[in-house]
């Protein structure tokens, strides 16, 4: 029943057998043979009702999903629900961007930069509707486990909360697009809600396969698990062009044939006269004939009156004029859908109940909404976060150190301490700073997020980093401190443990560079001394010091922490001295410097043979 892409043979054509629907519906587990039952099915048609009932399929409830009639291939249409009136936000008008040019996204100011295996979304494969000319018509389907398709905008569970993190792959994943994806985890995992992934790469000369990967390896390091995706636009354009074909069908949107020299024209007019570029509706209700050899954008019937209000969680309710807002491009002329179109698609689709994204967003919001009720969904609630600044109050940029979050894991730092910088940057729970992921679980509401702009303090990072590599369990972290070991050259496994060298190091260090670079002298040869170090204290006075620790320590049975600290001591008591005439030279006999951790961790860190032949070595350069 199955090609080898495992698509369903009916999609994009007529059905040609009553098993189609149930190949379709398998195909894309909606249900299974070994099932036993679909959930809320009813089956309407006999024939494919018996024909599903033969593969094991028992009907249900009636009236909740298409029945297999509703699913037939010459059914092109999607059911839609009737929302009640719509949800209604005053901007300044200068503020909405005009949308003239089919050439590249027109209604995005600029998407900033966005980073498991992939978990199918239950969702029923529509076929796609007859081409309507002149509209291009559909491709090959693609892969299912892609996500081509998705629910023909089935009622959501409103009991459960979904949100989504959709990254741009034009970059990698930066703090602003973490601090998103921590709010939008947090929110869905607060509600016991889902948490999903979208790569809006329909940008397909800025996204990169690179950036892909370091949203993903971001959102890894920082264990913002996500419960769907990730899902990828690409794929997705089977599914956008036929909800295109169903708002020209239903006289929503309309194709708009005007070329690019009269669009400049257009605008060249508009500013001449002091108005704002935009377009005029030419071919919003026209029916004359369209003009030879002119590939036509879509454009979305805007309402031309009437007011769009954001009722937005951080932002509070913003009022945008629709009349200000023009009949926005849905598809390019050259066969691509934009962005303001496909986001609505998506979150339909994906069921999503709260858009937690950038305030750079905001303008998009109205354009999205009358697309939505155009759809006759119901709109997400929408929260907008301020900007990040950095600590000069400019928006924050690689001039002020690492944006990248990966960035951050090469600088040092571990990923808690990330996280819960980043939720307090706009959020807040009275004046506690250290918050455990339980408790920013327990705590966090996008309704509490500040709306103004938060500034990145380098300082309060490094502070928290300290605090994380103090209290952690140096197993949590031995991970981590093994990847910079590595990423310094050195091989973690010839030297001490990592977690002996976090118990030793975590007081004296911020970040895991700085503990890997001091790590290094227990883990290579030692083969440099400081110069200063040498004259001061491996001098002639030292030889008596030196052999007595050497030999207490041969004697010494263990080897830990404690048993080196009895044997130096047990030395300096034979001699009659105190334990720092013994420490001073001893340090510089392992470490080459004059400073280190406490002498017992100096010396346990080298490990006994190699701590034995540095003394040696430093005794053969002691002075007659």
């Amino acid at each position: 029943m199955f090609g080898e892409s495992g698509l369903c043979p009916r999609l994009g054509s007529d059905c040609r057998t009553p098993l189609d629907c149930f190949a379709t519906l398998s195909v894309n587990r909606i249900l299974a043979p070994d099932t036993g039952g679909f959930g809320s099915l009813l089956w309407r048609a006999p024939r494919c009702g018996a024909a599903l009932q033969s593969q094991g399929i028992k009907s249900g409830r009636a009236g909740a999903r298409p029945s297999p009639k509703q699913l037939c291939a010459r059914q092109s249409s999607w059911p839609v629900r009737s929302v009640g009136p719509k949800q209604v936000a005053r901007n300044d008008a200068a503020q909405v961007s005009p949308n003239l040019s089919g050439s590249s996204s027109p209604d995005r100011k600029k998407r900033p930069d966005k980073s498991g295996p992939t978990k199918a979304l239950s969702h029923v494969a529509f076929p796609l509707p007859l081409s309507l000319a002149p509209f291009p018509p559909p491709r090959a389907p693609c892969p299912v486990q892609m996500l081509p398709f998705a629910p023909i905008f089935l009622a959501p569970d409103k009991s459960m909360v979904r949100t989504r993190f959709a990254p741009s792959p034009t970059g990698f994943l930066h703090v602003g697009g973490a601090r998103t994806a921590l709010f939008s985890y947090l929110e869905a995992r607060r509600h016991g809600g889902q948490f999903v992934l979208r790569v809006e790469d329909t940008d397909r000369e800025r996204s990169t396969e690179a950036a892909i990967a370091g949203i993903i390896d971001g959102m890894r390091w920082l264990d913002l698990e996500h419960d769907e995706g990730p899902f990828f636009q690409t794929q997705r354009f089977d599914r956008y062009r036929q909800v295109a074909h169903e708002l020209l069908a239903a006289g929503k949107a309309y194709h708009c044939w005007c070329t690019r020299e009269e669009l400049e024209a257009m605008r060249a007019d508009q500013e001449a006269r002091g108005l704002k570029p935009r377009y005029n509706g030419y071919w919003r209700d026209r029916v004359e004939a369209p003009p030879a050899g002119v590939t036509p954008v879509i454009r979305f019937k805007n309402a031309l009156h009437g007011e769009v209000v954001v009722d937005d969680r951080v932002r509070g309710r913003v009022i945008f004029d629709n009349a200000e807002l023009d009949d926005l491009i849905i598809w390019r002329s050259d066969d691509s859908p934009t962005y303001n179109f496909c986001v609505v698609v998506d979150d339909v689709d994906m069921r999503i109940t709260d858009v937690i994204r950038g305030d750079d967003h905001l303008n998009n919001t109205p354009r999205q909404i009358n697309i939505y009720e155009a759809l006759g969904q119901t709109v997400p609630r929408f929260a907008h976060l301020p900007m990040i600044l950095g600590p000069d109050g400019a928006k924050l940029s690689k001039r002020h150190g690492a944006v990248n979050v990966l960035g951050y894991r090469e600088d040092g730092y571990l990923p808690n301490a990330l996280l819960n910088y980043l939720v307090r940057l706009g959020w807040s729970y009275g004046d506690q700073e250290i918050f455990s992921r339980a408790e920013m679980i327990a705590l966090f509401s996008a309704d509490d997020v500040n709306h103004s702009a938060s500034r990145f303090d380098v300082e309060k990072l490094r502070w928290l980093n300290q605090h994380y590599l103090k209290t952690m369990d140096p197993a949590e972290i031995a991970p981590e401190l093994r990847w910079h070991l590595q990423q310094q050259g050195m091989n973690p496994d010839s030297g001490p443990a990592p977690e002996d060298l976090i118990v030793a190091l975590r007081e004296r260090v911020h970040t895991l560079k700085e503990m890997a670079e001091r790590a290094r002298v227990w883990i290579d040869p030692l083969t440099q001394y400081d110069d200063a170090a040498v004259a001061k204290h491996l001098t002639a006075a030292a030889r008596e010091p030196l052999q007595a620790a050497h030999d207490a320590l041969a004697a010494s049975a263990n080897w830990n922490a404690a048993s080196v600290h009895e044997a130096l001591a047990a030395a300096a008591t034979t001699l009659g001295v105190g334990l720092g005439k013994v420490a001073q030279p001893l340090r510089v006999a392992i470490t080459g410097t004059q400073v280190s951790p406490s002498i017992d961790h100096t010396v346990y860190l080298a490990g006994k043979a190699e701590a034995l032949k540095r003394i040696d070595a430093a005794l053969a350069k002691l002075p007659a």
